[in-house]
């Protein structure tokens, strides 16, 4: 006789399907996001070593071949707690020793008081009376060559009520993306131009350098001084091209402008500052007035940086002549021949100006500053 059939357990719920294998087109996806956030976090990490080990190389310690070995020891060890040993320990020490490089960095003090070249060596002051301003320590050496010179202070007197227009020029070491600009403030009462250029202040044995610009290496300094000094050291000596752009602005602007100037002399007499190339460069310091006294700009655009670039800049937001295509306004706007041809006569700042485009007084000035 057969044994009866165990009874069978009552069926449960359905098993669950495994998972489907994700698209292999979003494997990609997160692949490349990973990559992206990894590449993005050593980048950083690059950035934040070559920073302090610069910071390091270009300090105020006196030795030169110190900062040297305390730069290269800093950027080994970080390469070292980051990317090789990357214990918990090490990377607190790197931590450490970076906010120690931070506050060494912040703590150096701009100066007055350093052996400085002989173009920078007496900073201006305005003295404002009224509409009246007098000038300390205006520029106006007489060259033979770049280097070779005759030192002259002056004091210049000027009447702001008589300031009717601006000018912009622009000196190319090479022509191309990068230059140097400054401006020239003009009067209808037969007084030259006040010429105010914004540099570094080197001292003795210092030239320029992008990269030491941007590590508290050289104080700000604004020059002021006559057009055949200022101008003509460029076109005549150091063989820069340069072109001079006669801006259209109210009145009432190139005033604000002038003043916002007059206190930023007087200021970095009292309270010296650093130098930036990307903070408080010529440029960025031209464009940074002209916005408080209404200019069209806006707080970042490339060619601010690109200050090479600015005329055409500035000619989009129609603050240059525009009757005239830019190329050709450009081209009657490059004064070398007319300087040299000039040489050092006492209106030298009236004959380069002859033939220029553009007006004193604009029909229908643009709204803002340069």
């Amino acid at each position: 006789m057969s044994q009866p059939e165990p009874p069978q357990p009552p069926p449960g719920p359905p098993k669950p399907l495994p998972p489907a294998p994700p698209a292999r087109g979003l494997n990609w996806i997160r692949r490349l996001i990973r990559w992206g956030l990894k590449a993005l976090k050593y980048f950083v990490q690059f950035l934040v070593i070559a920073w302090a080990s610069l910071v390091i190389y270009y300090s105020n310690l006196p030795w030169p071949a110190a900062r040297l070995i305390l730069a290269l020891a800093f950027g080994g060890f970080a390469i070292c707690a980051l990317w090789v040993v990357r214990r918990p320990k090490w990377r607190w020490t790197l931590a450490g020793a970076f906010v120690g490089v931070v506050i060494w960095y912040a703590s150096i003090p701009p100066s007055n008081d350093r052996p400085w070249r002989a173009e920078v060596a007496r900073p201006p002051r305005a003295v404002i009376e009224g509409d009246r301003v007098r000038f300390l320590n205006y520029r106006n050496f007489t060259y033979r060559s770049r280097d070779d010179f005759d030192i002259h202070y002056e004091e210049r007197e000027v009447d702001l009520s008589r300031l009717v227009s601006v000018d912009l020029l622009v000196s190319y070491w090479k022509v191309g993306p990068v230059a140097h600009t400054f401006l020239s403030f003009n009067f209808d009462d037969g007084s030259p131009p006040v010429c105010i250029s914004i540099e570094t202040r080197p001292e003795v044995g210092e030239g320029f350098d992008p990269l030491a610009s941007l590590f508290k290496q050289f104080e700000l300094v604004y020059v002021v001084g006559d057009e055949r000094d200022l101008v003509r050291l460029r076109t005549d000596y150091r063989g820069e091209e340069v072109f001079l752009y006669r801006l259209r602005m109210p009145r009432e602007s190139a005033r604000a402008l002038f003043l916002i100037y007059l206190g930023r002399i007087n200021s970095l007499a009292e309270r010296p500052e650093w130098y930036h190339l990307l903070k408080s460069s010529c440029t960025i310091n031209v464009i940074r007035y002209s916005r408080a006294v209404g200019g069209p700009h806006r707080r970042f655009e490339i060619n601010h940086f690109l200050n090479g670039l600015i005329d055409a800049y500035l000619y989009r937001l129609g603050i240059l002549d525009t009757r005239l295509s830019f190329s050709e306004l450009r081209r009657r706007s490059h004064i070398n021949d007319t300087a040299r041809a000039a040489g050092d006569v006492p209106d030298f700042s009236a004959r380069i100006r002859r033939g220029l485009p553009g007006t004193l007084e604009q029909e229908s000035p643009a709204p803002g500053t340069p």
